[in-house]
């Protein structure tokens, strides 16, 4: 009874300091190496990302150029047509200016705003019919205008060497029956004894009645001729457009004109320099 009365005692615990100790591992410090690694990798990642976003601008723009020139080619007057009423005003606001301001000394700037390139835009004259059905142009009024180039009698008279973007459209009532229309761009040049045709396009109309739609129209079936191409010339080369009867021509500056200019000057070699 005794026992059982007795008030519990807490229990003890006894710790073994010869039971087996076993240390947990601790975290391996990163060496300074490993930190520059790190650090290292990271600057190439950011630089990879960086160059692949400056990449991705420069396809993007050079689509762009891309598509703004598949554009310009599929018009072929787009180049040249869309600057040369701007270089007109541009050439007549600056001699009016040094007419006013300059004296017969002074530099004349207007070279220097269109640039080293020779070129020439022609539109059609009043009276077009020529000699051997060269075409006739003007060179100074209006939008007509010549840089580096020369004009004489329906010729457009090449100065300098190089690679040529040349042009030509023509407008023509070819209502008569059984007409053979031909256009073409032709060039004289001091090699040959003989004109060299350059580009050229045909077409034959044989109505047998007339058709509807040219007696509808008053008498006029209007057809539009574009030639253009690139070709390399030479100091000296003479271009001109000749069209067969040029009596069916519409005389008009907008509808009738020729022009070229250089896209690249003829390199020389460094045998032609020799000699």
């Amino acid at each position: 009874m005794a026992e059982g009365n007795a008030a519990s005692h807490p229990q003890v615990f006894v710790v073994d300091s010869r039971a087996s100790f076993f240390p947990l591992p601790r975290p391996a410090k990163k060496t300074r190496w490993t930190l520059i690694g790190h650090k290292f990798l990271l600057l190439v990642v950011t630089l990879g990302v960086l160059g692949l976003v400056v990449e991705g601008c420069f396809v993007y723009k050079l689509y762009m150029k891309t598509k703004a020139f598949s554009i310009c080619v599929s018009d072929p007057l787009c180049q040249n047509m869309s600057n040369s009423k701007i270089f007109a005003e541009q050439v007549g606001a600056l001699k009016g200016r040094v007419a006013s301001e300059g004296g017969p000394n002074e530099v004349h700037p207007v070279s220097t705003l269109l640039g080293h390139k020779p070129f020439a835009h022609l539109m059609c004259s009043s009276n077009p019919v020529g000699e051997k059905n060269v075409v006739q142009w003007v060179d100074k009024d209006g939008d007509a205008i010549t840089h580096q180039m020369s004009y004489n009698n329906g010729r457009l008279l090449v100065e300098q060497d190089g690679y040529y973007y040349l042009y030509s459209k023509v407008q023509i009532n070819a209502v008569e029956v059984c007409s053979l229309i031909q256009h073409k761009v032709m060039k004289d040049t001091m090699a040959y004894d003989q004109s060299i045709e350059l580009m050229k396009s045909k077409r034959s109309r044989c109505w047998t009645p007339k058709p509807s739609s040219v007696m509808s129209s008053g008498g006029e079936d209007i057809w539009d001729s574009y030639l253009a191409g690139i070709f390399h010339l030479l100091s000296g080369d003479q271009i001109f457009v000749t069209l067969d009867s040029i009596q069916t021509l519409r005389p008009g500056p907008t509808e009738n004109f020729m022009g070229a200019f250089m896209i690249s000057p003829e390199k020389k070699t460094s045998k032609q320099t020799n000699n």
